[in-house]
């Protein structure tokens, strides 16, 4: 599994270094290393966002890290990097042209009060 995941912060493109999760039983956010795996309540947080950390007045804040480097890229980050670049180099089968459609192919498709000839109709001046 990878672990090269971007902050959670809106908009934020860095790259994430740290886990935040809440304990709201106890009022106490936890502030650890990177998770190995994205959990569903937990929130990936790049250095400048976990050394920034603020919580709510009566909250208490855990750190279990102090210092957050980086994670290095993993076999698997460049096995999927390798395997991404094959795909890309790989020859493409040409498309076929897709064929004009005609108003005999579209007709069986229609409901029937829609299959008359059109909606608009030349009135001449008497």
């Amino acid at each position: 599994m990878s672990l090269s995941r971007q902050c959670s912060r809106t908009a934020c493109p860095q790259v994430a270094v740290a886990t935040l999760t809440y304990n709201y039983a106890d009022s106490t956010a936890v502030l650890g290393p990177l998770a190995t795996y994205a959990e569903p309540h937990t929130y990936d947080l790049c250095t400048e966002h976990a050394e920034r950390l603020t919580v709510p007045r009566g909250w208490d804040v855990v750190r279990l890290v102090t210092d957050f480097p980086e994670p290095a890229p993993t076999p698997d980050d460049l096995l999927a990097l390798a395997d991404a670049v094959r795909e890309a180099a790989r020859p493409r089968p040409p498309a076929a042209p897709p064929a004009p459609a005609t108003r005999e192919a579209v007709a069986p498709l229609l409901p029937p009060e829609s299959r008359r000839r059109g909606h608009l109709r030349v009135l001449r001046d008497q």
